[in-house]
């Protein structure tokens, strides 16, 4: 069984570890993830700061038919009458701006055209692909983050805060995960599903589990932009002199 061991050290060695080995894993093996180290991975993600310590958010854990099923039903929906046509919050821009863009186009060739061969003009492979997102990329566990809409947006930033800290937490415990916005498309399914009560909304579908080291998705790599594409320093210090 080949999967990546917990980054190794103390202290702030093992944190940058976990922080610099974290990446969307698009391939899990279906080796199961014990229950009380899932438990212990949603506690420690719990620890994230949330407004007025609100913690305004509520996972739903899918696994084995449950997971299936509402995977198996979003596929159905996409096939016959496709996404649904208001999402519940704006994930994304009606137009993309620079540098965004060009970003988000680089990111879309090294997946589809590097990883996978699949050129521009295949929408059939792409299609095939994006369907993958629905089996949670074959990860054993599959979670669904919803927050409450009387937080609105701040609940989204608490949001991002509990899924940081729970990806980092799974590489700290040798597994892996894929923060998924695509579910979003397909929220009456999932409200349906899930009992999902009306004054709450899904932020986005997570995948959990170990990684497939022989999958070709594996060698999937993003870079970072340098710090001087993203921060400006104020001071005296010769950090605001660079």
């Amino acid at each position: 069984m080949d999967d990546t061991p917990p980054p190794s050290g103390s202290g702030h060695e093992a944190v940058e570890a976990a922080l610099l080995s974290r990446r969307s894993v698009r391939a899990f093996l279906p080796r199961p993830v014990p229950p009380d180290l899932l438990a212990r991975l949603l506690t420690l993600a719990a620890r994230a700061p949330s407004n007025s310590n609100t913690q305004p958010w509520h996972v739903h854990v899918l696994t084995g038919a449950p997971k299936q099923h509402l995977g198996e039903a979003i596929v159905r929906e996409l096939e016959t009458n496709g996404r649904a046509e208001q999402t519940e919050y704006p994930y994304q821009p009606t137009e993309w701006a620079e540098p965004f863009l060009s970003r988000r186009r680089g990111f879309g060739q090294l997946l589809y055209l590097d990883q996978l061969g699949i050129g521009p003009a295949d929408a059939a492979g792409r299609h095939a692909h994006h369907v993958r997102n629905y089996d949670f990329f074959g990860a054993p566990v599959g979670l669904i983050l919803t927050v409450s809409r009387h937080s609105l947006a701040g609940a989204l930033i608490d949001a991002g805060l509990f899924l940081q800290g729970l990806a980092i937490a799974a590489r700290a415990h040798g597994l892996d995960t894929c923060l998924q916005a695509s579910f979003i498309d397909f929220h009456p399914i999932i409200r349906r599903h899930l009992r999902i009560p009306d004054d709450r909304f899904t932020v986005c579908g997570v995948s959990l589990g170990y990684a497939d080291r022989n999958h070709r998705l594996d060698t999937l790599r993003t870079e970072r932009e340098p710090l001087s594409a993203f921060v400006t320093f104020h001071g005296d210090d010769d950090l605001a002199q660079s």
